[in-house]
């Protein structure tokens, strides 16, 4: 989860807020199987998870309204809610410092190629004027844009924090990009009239099944004071499932309740009201699985990884399924956090042993420097959850892997900055944005941590990868990739590897494979002599191909996150994750940040601060849709 005023976001790094506490696991719905003899389950008691129906959504007709760039600095993004939705101790490191040089991965470098290919996604200005109707004009200025792709039927759904927007593969728009708050029938973020604050929404994700043939979108949610934008303690996750193949059709809109206080049907935990903290998705040939990071909503803490399993059949049919949770598991030395559930591409075999299982992958950097471990996860007997009693057994197994640390900020390279030049201006005096403008300088790059990002399950192995900090023969550490091809299983290591490119970074890996077992993982690439570029290598279980540059980028990031004038510390938001995935025919699509126009200072002012269809005032991001067969 990130905001639009937060540096950091509040997984950035559970582990640096564990507190001492008794750990604990529960299953939701059923009785406990027995746990297999090598997996030693999480002890737990029954609690309740409850479904509910919230309407229908559906994808506004027509396009975009024409965009208002008006209004003032004052509403152009939330407020900070006290605190609330940002936390500085686990937004990653700030600089390459926080990890002695000595334990540093020391990869050899990658050779970097261009292959452009594919064509522009969603981008800041489609995010900030997105809405038709009563949301015309409703959204709020923020970083960063978290991706969500999913690729199914001759169609693309993408979404980013907050908007989404259904394409053909051709890059052809069917849909207008429009909020997710009005495809879920919520309150605008913003009424821009009367100043009324609506619901807060963040972490997209999707997924599109070829089984059922449904298409599901999943979202987080926390109710706010309409009067000042401040949390008001209720959290939840939205899962909008479509009636038909069609992804610009109807949904059935389901939602369960996070904040986890006993009120509303929900169990206790410590320190809550709580929120479920970027949902994670994943399914097998029975379910579909959201694992969410645990965070009290007004205070330190962190209560561990909650899963929840239902039914994909029956959320595809529109019926409510039971839903099959475990809170707060054990890990190793405390709560296991980013826990990610894996797909299985088209055409490819779901786990079958133990009546279906779904396997997922998380880290076990708790201390915030290095680790070589990373933990297998197998969640069994998911057939059960096609009955109406689900009886599910979670297990894990620590497995030893190349080690991985906490990567540095990121460097890039410098070039034009309207945003940036405006407040070192004396039009900064005019707008009100003065006070830190003599120490704004160009932005560095939030890598965030070394949390697990996307999976995949696919011919009996679970791939992954995390950012990490490595380091060359020479020169400073860098940001780096190391990945992880895992024989679920039998939970034994069958390859890994790092993509690390001289003098400049990488980050934010997204892992797909299709049936065949040919593999893609995507990336964002910058640093000194790169502007941030969309890129990828190809990967499969002998190893990893060049980067190949599908989008160079053309001009540096130039978002308010990063600067003084904004509460920013040098360090612009970067997102937490993209997004890869196999279609029917093999082929895979891939969604990464970049920037793709460069606008001088001029054609900022003379556009009334905004560059074409391109940015607003506040922020240049981009995004950046690939399709690769490998």
């Amino acid at each position: 989860m990130s905001d639009s005023i937060s540096a950091g976001s509040r997984t950035g790094h559970p582990a640096a807020r564990l507190l001492a506490l008794v750990a604990g696991a529960a299953l939701v719905i059923g009785a406990v199987a027995p746990a297999a003899a090598a997996r030693p389950t999480s002890a737990g008691v029954a609690q309740h998870v409850t479904l509910q129906r919230a309407g229908t959504a559906h994808f506004a007709r027509g396009g975009r309204a024409a965009s208002d760039p008006g209004g003032t600095f004052e509403d152009e993004f939330r407020p900070d809610p006290d605190g609330a939705g940002e936390d500085p101790q686990i937004s990653g490191n700030r600089s390459a410092a926080h990890v002695p040089s000595k334990n540093v991965p020391r990869p050899p470098t990658t050779p970097v190629q261009n292959a452009a290919t594919g064509f522009e996604g969603l981008n800041h200005f489609d995010n900030r004027y997105a809405g038709t109707g009563r949301y015309v004009n409703t959204q709020f200025s923020l970083e960063p844009p978290d991706q969500a792709l999913c690729v199914g039927n001759g169609a693309i759904l993408e979404s980013v924090n907050t908007v989404l927007r259904v394409r053909t593969k051709a890059g052809g728009n069917v849909t207008a990009a429009i909020p997710l708050t009005q495809f879920l029938g919520l309150q605008p973020e913003i009424n821009r009239t009367t100043g009324a604050y609506g619901d807060f929404l963040s972490d997209p994700k999707c997924y599109f099944d070829v089984q059922t043939g449904a298409w599901f979108l999943t979202v987080l949610q926390l109710d706010v004071d309409s009067a000042t934008g401040n949390f008001t303690g209720r959290s939840h996750v939205y899962l909008a499932v479509s009636q038909t193949n069609n992804p610009a059709g109807d949904y059935n809109i389901f939602v369960f309740d996070t904040t986890n206080d006993c009120n509303v049907e929900t169990p206790t935990h410590l320190s809550c009201p709580c929120l479920g903290d970027q949902p994670l998705i994943g399914a097998d040939a029975n379910g579909f699985y959201i694992t969410t990071n645990e965070f009290p909503i007004f205070g330190p803490g962190f209560n561990g990884t909650n899963i929840y399993a239902m039914s994909k059949a029956q959320l595809a049919a529109g019926s409510l399924p039971p839903v099959a949770s475990f809170f707060e598991p054990d890990l190793a030395e405390g709560y296991a956090y980013s826990v990610q559930p894996a797909t299985t591409p088209p055409g490819a075999d779901y786990a079958t042993e133990n009546n279906g299982t779904e396997y997922m992958l998380s880290a076990l950097d708790f201390n915030g420097t290095t680790d070589n471990r990373i933990a297998v996860w197998a969640l069994a007997n998911t057939a059960s959850l096609n009955t109406a009693t689900p009886e599910l057994t979670l297990t894990n197994t620590v497995i030893a892997s190349e080690r991985y640390g906490q990567p540095p900020a990121v460097e890039q390279k410098d070039g034009p900055t309207p945003l940036l030049d405006l407040l070192k201006s004396p039009i900064s005096v005019q707008i009100g944005l003065v006070g830190k403008t003599a120490r704004e300088h160009l932005n560095l790059l939030n890598s965030n941590d070394d949390r697990m990002n996307q999976t995949v399950y696919v011919d009996g192995q679970i791939w992954g990868a995390l950012n990490t900090a490595v380091k060359g023969s020479n020169g400073p550490t860098r940001t780096g990739i190391a990945y992880f091809i895992v024989n679920a299983n039998a939970a034994t290591m069958a390859s890994q590897g790092y993509v690390a490119v001289d003098t400049n970074s990488v980050m934010f890996p997204a892992v797909a494979a299709n049936a065949a077992g040919a593999g893609l993982m995507s990336f964002t690439l910058a640093g000194p002599t790169r502007y941030p570029s969309a890129a990828y290598v190809l990967l499969d279980p002998s190893g990893h191909g060049d980067v190949q540059v599908a989008k160079a980028g053309v001009g540096p990031a130039d978002g308010f996150t990063g600067y003084g004038s904004f509460g920013g510390d040098g360090i612009e938001r970067w997102g937490d994750y993209g997004a890869a995935v196999s279609d029917e025919a093999g082929t895979i699509w891939f969604a990464a940040e970049s920037i793709n126009q460069a606008c001088t200072f001029n054609e900022f002012l003379n556009g009334g601060f905004t560059c074409g269809d391109t940015r607003s005032i506040l922020a240049n991001w981009g995004t950046w849709i690939g399709g690769v067969t490998p």
